[in-house]
């Protein structure tokens, strides 16, 4: 496959990503009486991977996160030559997505930018008031596990054609514990999308979201690369 067509498989990955999982979050959350609430959220960012893991992983292997291209290049299953393509598709594609939602979003009364639009953040814009510490430490510990089960689930000893799904329930559950604390990155391309259109505090932290996430699936990567070795301890 060319490099291309896996650009532009990532650069729609990432649009439906940020588009579904950043939408449920600004519009169908807390909508009045109906609202989808975290478990909702958490259930969309999961089924935005799932649905793209299927459409696209046989294209470019639906990285859909500069951490996660990062960690399988550390891991040995992605080459270096890529990385830079893969991670400029997946920024382009979540900040248009983040275009698009904003469109939608903006189309309803009483819409304000000011309230987030889904943006990452810590103490006073976590949404639990959890310091930059604790931020730091959920960031880098759930991806760090997001890249365990990645990398365990595509391995080539592991149940063909479950990975998708073991990969989206994986991103749920860590919705599911890390919303309150940061919003839930685990995904430079997530967080730098909402963070550009409402700038300010959104912008000045971005780079916990960044750095966190990387580190953790580096770390992940050296370490599947211990447990997943099938030569004797």
């Amino acid at each position: 496959m060319s490099l291309s067509k896996k650009m532009g498989a990532e650069f729609f990955g990432t649009f439906w990503l940020v588009l579904g999982g950043c939408g449920s979050a600004v519009i169908a959350a807390a909508f009045p009486d109906v609202g989808i609430g975290l478990l909702g959220v958490s259930f969309a960012f999961g089924l935005t991977v799932l649905t793209m893991a299927f459409a696209i992983g046989h294209i470019s292997g639906c990285h859909l996160n500069p951490a996660v291209s990062v960690g399988l290049m550390v891991g040995g299953r992605f080459p270096a030559n890529e990385l830079l393509p893969y991670i400029i598709a997946q920024v382009l594609g979540g900040i248009a997505g983040a275009g698009i939602l904003y469109v939608i979003a903006s189309g309803a009364p009483g819409f304000d930018l000011a309230a987030g639009f889904a943006s990452n953040g810590f103490g006073e814009h976590s949404p639990g008031g959890y310091s930059m510490m604790a931020a730091l430490v959920c960031e880098f510990v759930m991806t760090f596990m997001f890249l365990i089960v990645i990398l365990g689930a595509t391995d080539s000893r592991a149940p063909a054609g479950l990975a998708p799904i073991a990969i989206g329930l994986c991103l749920t559950l860590i919705h599911l514990i890390s919303i309150p604390v940061t919003n839930t990155s685990v995904n430079p391309a997530r967080s730098l999308a909402p963070a550009l259109y409402v700038g300010g505090w959104a912008l000045s932290q971005v780079w916990l979201f960044w750095l966190a996430p990387i580190a953790g699936a580096a770390a992940a990567a050296v370490v599947y690369k211990w447990l997943g070795s099938e030569e004797a301890a």
